[in-house]
């Protein structure tokens, strides 16, 4: 992650969450946590206003998330009405580890050099059973039936507010913001 968020790189700690003598994060440990996380947590909002969760997979890559989904899928129509987004990431420990929150809004990727890009990303950091093709439009899955069903759209989050929560030592909230 880059240096371009609140505070020239350094986030700040919401004191109203945090434990008095907590520091602020550090965008590389922010990063690391993102970089890292096997799973995600996608939050969008269906056309009736009600939200909508699921896990998925997502790489980090030049400062932005990118995950897949099939058209058919309700994220992928959610999108098509509200591209804002939500992905949350981290651990179910309670005393220990960090807990990262990417808000943003969802743009759909397209141009064959640019997905050919992000498929070897998602090969570097998940193993060939996430080898995708890329087209000019989005992914095609390598997998049984992923011919027949067509261009898979990817979509990238750049993040707008990120907010990583520290559990145990000192509990600490630090929010990063974009420009």
């Amino acid at each position: 992650m880059n240096q371009e968020h609140e505070g020239a790189g350094t986030g700040v700690v919401d004191r109203r969450f945090s434990e008095p003598e907590a520091e602020p994060s550090t965008w590389a440990e922010v990063g690391e946590v993102v970089s890292g996380a096997g799973t995600f947590w996608l939050t969008t909002v269906r056309s009736d206003g009600r939200p909508h969760v699921t896990p998925l997979i997502a790489v980090w890559h030049h400062e932005a998330l990118y995950f897949c989904t099939s058209e058919g899928e309700q994220k992928a129509r959610n999108l098509a009405v509200h591209p804002e987004v939500v992905l949350t990431t981290g651990g179910s420990e309670l005393k220990a580890g960090l807990d990262v929150v990417v808000e943003g809004t969802a743009v759909r990727v397209t141009g064959r050099a640019r997905l050919a890009e992000l498929a070897d990303a998602w090969v570097g950091k998940y193993g060939e059973e996430w080898r995708f093709t890329a087209q000019d439009d989005g992914f095609r899955h390598a997998g049984e039936g992923g011919a027949a069903r067509g261009a898979v759209p990817v979509f990238e989050v750049r993040p707008a507010t990120v907010f990583a929560f520290r559990k145990g030592g000192t509990y600490a909230q630090t929010r990063f913001r974009r420009g």
